[in-house]
Order: C-alpha cells, then structure tokens, then sequence
C-alpha cells in the first residue's frame, strides 16, 4: 500500500490507457503495479504533481469536497495581471462547465515576481513579441473540469502554461522529481499531504 507522487509531462492524460491521439500514462513506463491509480486528474495539457495509489479508499480521502485540500498551481497568463483580475481570481466565481453553472469556492491568487529555474515544455509556448505574459500563483480547494483554465480565461487572462506544484503541503520542487519521474512517498511525505 503506498502513495506515489509523478511530476506528469505535458501532453499525456491522467489515466494509464491513451485516447484518441494522446498517450496515457502506460506509455511514459513508469512500471507500476496495474493496481495503482491516479487521484483526481490534470489534463492533458497541464503538467506537475499528480498522485497515484493502490489504496482505494485515498482518492475519496483526498477528494472529498468537505475536507478540502488545498491545490497549488503556477499558471502563466497571456497579459499583465491587475490587482483587479486578482482579486476576481480570489473571489467565487459562476463558470460554465459541461453545460452547467458551477459557483466556484474561494481561491488564492497572486502575482509570482520571481520563480525557480523550469524545465522547458515540449512543445514550448506560444510566443508574441507584442502581448507580455506573467504567472500567478492559484490555490484552489477544489477540482473542477479544466477549472484553472476556465478562471483565467473569465478575467481576460488565457492560461498558456499550467502546472500543479503543490497538494497541501507535499511540493512537488522539495520531491526532487524531473518531469515523467515517479516514487513512493515517505512515511513523512504521506504524513504531511494526509494532514493538509
């Protein structure tokens, strides 16, 4: 029974068999056991921490709306956030997904002025000379469809790069971890995400 935290590479889907054109997880030969399986999702084109399990009961735990687990992402914007559009991003917000109106809880949000060295997306970005880009730093609670996307592009500020870097207090810099690489947490790693 462990827990397993993967930093998951651009392009592939949180779920070990491919669809359509794109590849699952099975393909980046991560060599686990078949009864290990993600908890929650990040979409194909986003990248970072994911966490994979065989414990079956972990994915509500971990999940459930009413513990909620803090989510940290860095997610870099087309545009120069305002104070304005970050406090929009903080506050509850109505977004349509899946055909639906869904109220959003509240959100942290703020302007990341300097970040750690990155490694690079392959593909890379989109690059406009003439339109600036800027990351912020989102801490969502929740986990909607393509939720962080959704918020970004509802205050003028379209997500061109997305990537999960912290799930409670488990960072996915202090895991040491090269895009496409896994491990089992520690004892102490599990520790820290469980109390989040």
């Amino acid at each position: 029974m462990a827990i397993f935290a993967l930093n998951k590479p651009f392009g592939f889907l949180s779920q070990f068999s491919d669809e359509g054109n794109r590849q699952g997880l099975g393909a980046l030969g991560l060599g686990l056991s078949r009864d290990v399986y993600p908890i929650g999702r990040l979409d194909a084109d986003s990248e970072g921490l994911l966490l994979l399990s065989d414990e079956r009961e972990m994915n509500g735990r971990l999940l459930d709306p009413r513990r909620p687990h803090w989510r940290t992402y860095w997610v870099q914007v087309e545009g120069a956030p305002t104070p304005e559009q970050l406090k929009q991003l903080s506050a509850p917000m109505e977004l349509r997904i899946q055909g639906q109106i869904r109220r959003t809880l509240p959100a942290r949000a703020r302007l990341c002025s300097q970040l750690p060295a990155l490694p690079e997306r392959n593909p890379p970005i989109r690059y406009r000379a003439s339109i600036p880009t800027a990351w912020v730093e989102l801490g969502l609670q929740e986990g909607k469809n393509r939720q962080v996307r959704r918020m970004t592009a509802a205050v003028g500020l379209p997500t061109l790069r997305l990537i999960r870097v912290a799930w409670g207090n488990l960072q996915l810099l202090e895991l040491g971890l090269a895009p496409g690489e896994v491990r089992a947490l520690t004892e102490w790693e599990r520790k820290i995400l469980l109390e989040a």
